[in-house]
């Protein structure tokens, strides 16, 4: 009967989490992890001999519910990869909470005996961290991610990041928890901490909307172009003929430039022509963007989407690892998903670079190159693309205005966008396709997602999606002029630079290298005690 209790009680706070992420239901994440920490303490004041394996399988069970609940809609792009991600995703988060349950087992014994269960907020806050740093990174549901669906409540993100709503979180589920299991003990004074705790936030964000200082320069609007072509990825997009759907566009875009037009952009891959960039100017689809538009309109910038290739000799030094032959040629090539400016100056290329682990790109492929085959097309690519080691900014010709090209996955990461700022951007455009995973709350996560890289960067961000939703996010997470899902549509805004950098950008995730520090101190301290006992 106790076995059940506790399934039961793993199966709560794994729905507890999962309901979180639907925009009605936000608040329950301040009571999800309740339910695993009382399964947790009933394990350790159990007889039950291996505690540390128990723990871990409850909560394994914990996390693959959330991870099938939230991402489930995976499966549409790639079956295998969403079982993948399901299994080693929630296998990461429990090993990651064994590690705080086995630092708090062991600290027990010492004065810290009271705050032990304080120390799943630096553990979680590290592993969320280091997830962003690595070839496997899938942050999806970083706790903190879940405020995307309530931004009024996280203006404070420009100081903390996303890393803040996971601490937010935890510190609040923690507090709940020991008025339950003091309960005898429990005051109105310990009500009134916790209630603080999750009014006092809302409140500050409050204050930061209505005495924000982060005013743009209205006279420095752009006024872009957002095109949503709606080009079905599975049966159109990548068999079709690439200049028809070009054309296609052009016919549609050709009447709504004008000479004030400063910006065009289009989606990820938009340009499915195979582009080698030892030729680029050469290639057809580049050329006839520049006799099209470019050539009417000499002060217009284009921001394009596109799938490109690089040229290596054999000899070549510089061949990265994930470069592979042409063939039986005595050359080899890369391969990019690439953002391309193009303007009256000339042509820059950006290479996404956080790349979708089994589906752009083989993790460690200077390790694991002989598995490169297994990668999952998806894209119009097989196997590793490849990647650049900076964040390029696009600017115009009088350097005023300088450009985020961010590409679809990337938008999920805060520190990593905020390199783009920290190198001149004042605007964002995200460009992306989502959709791969149909009508699903995928492509509706994503665009949420997009309302905290605003709030932490102050920026505002131009939103050109393949099927949708396009649209403008302003400064401070505000979405407007959504375009409906899976329509073709064509979006005229002005979107405004901002050149102040915030906190945030400039100081990058203060809150989560903090606590990494601090893990690892405990972690070293821990191990001390451990030899102290031998």
């Amino acid at each position: 009967m106790k076995f059940v209790k506790l399934i039961l009680l793993a199966i709560l706070s794994g729905i507890l989490l999962t309901v979180s992420w639907i925009p009605a239901c936000t608040w329950l994440i301040f009571i999800a992890f309740v339910p695993l920490f009382i399964l947790t303490n009933d394990l350790e004041n159990s007889d039950i001999k291996r505690k540390k394996l128990a723990v871990f399988f409850m909560a394994y069970l914990v996390f693959l519910i959330w991870n099938v609940g939230d991402t489930w809609w995976i499966w549409y792009a790639s079956d295998g990869g969403a079982v993948a991600a399901f299994v080693a995703n929630s296998l990461l988060m429990a090993l990651t909470y064994n590690l705080y349950f086995s630092l708090h087992k062991r600290l027990q014994q010492t004065y810290f005996k009271p705050y032990t269960i304080w120390l799943l907020i630096p553990v979680w806050l590290s592993f969320e961290y280091l997830h962003t740093k690595w070839e496997l990174a899938w942050t999806w549901l970083t706790v903190g991610n879940v405020f995307a669906f309530k931004h009024n409540w996280v203006q404070w993100y420009e100081f903390t990041g996303v890393s803040g709503g996971t601490a937010w979180v935890l510190a609040v589920n923690i507090l709940i928890y020991q008025l339950l299991k003091f309960k005898p003990q429990t005051s109105k004074l310990k009500i009134g901490i916790v209630s603080s705790l999750i009014i006092f936030p809302i409140i500050i964000s409050q204050l930061i909307i209505k005495f924000s200082t982060h005013a743009v320069d209205e006279s420095k609007n752009q006024q872009v172009l957002i095109v949503q072509p709606n080009i079905d990825p599975y049966n159109d997009k990548f068999s079709g003929n690439f200049q028809e759907q070009m054309q296609r566009v052009y016919n549609k875009i050709k009447n709504k430039i004008t000479f004030k037009t400063n910006y065009l952009v289009l989606p990820e891959t938009f340009l499915t022509e195979d582009i080698w960039e030892n030729d680029i100017e050469q290639t057809y689809s580049i050329k006839f963007l520049k006799d099209s538009l470019l050539s009417k309109f000499p002060d217009l910038n284009i921001v394009v989407g596109a799938t490109t290739l690089r040229r290596y000799k054999q000899d070549d030094a510089s061949m990265p690892s994930t470069a592979r032959r042409f063939g039986n040629a005595d050359f080899y090539f890369d391969v990019f998903n690439t953002a391309i400016q193009l303007n009256k100056t000339g042509l820059e290329v950006y290479h996404k670079s956080k790349l979708v682990p089994g589906v752009e790109r083989m993790p460690y492929p200077a390790l694991f190159k002989p598995l490169e085959g297994l990668a999952i097309k998806l894209g119009g690519t097989f196997g590793s693309l490849g990647t650049q080691a900076n964040r390029a900014v696009f600017f115009n010709k009088d350097k005023s205005i300088g450009i985020a090209p961010v590409v679809c996955y990337e938008s999920i990461f805060g520190e990593y966008l905020s390199e783009y700022i920290a190198n001149g951007a004042n605007i964002i455009f995200i460009i992306t396709n989502d959709g791969w995973w149909h009508d699903t709350p995928g492509y509706k996560q994503h665009l949420a997602y997009a309302r905290l890289r605003a709030i932490e960067t102050r920026r505002q961000i131009a939103r050109s999606a393949n099927t949708g939703i396009s649209c403008v996010v302003d400064e401070m997470g505000e979405i407007h002029a959504p375009q409906p899902w899976w329509t073709e549509a064509y979006l005229m805004a002005n979107v405004s630079p901002d050149y102040h950098k915030t906190f945030y950008v400039r100081f990058g995730d203060v809150l989560s290298k903090m606590a990494a520090l601090l893990t690892l101190l405990v972690i070293t301290y821990s191990i001390i005690l451990r030899f102290k006992k031998h």
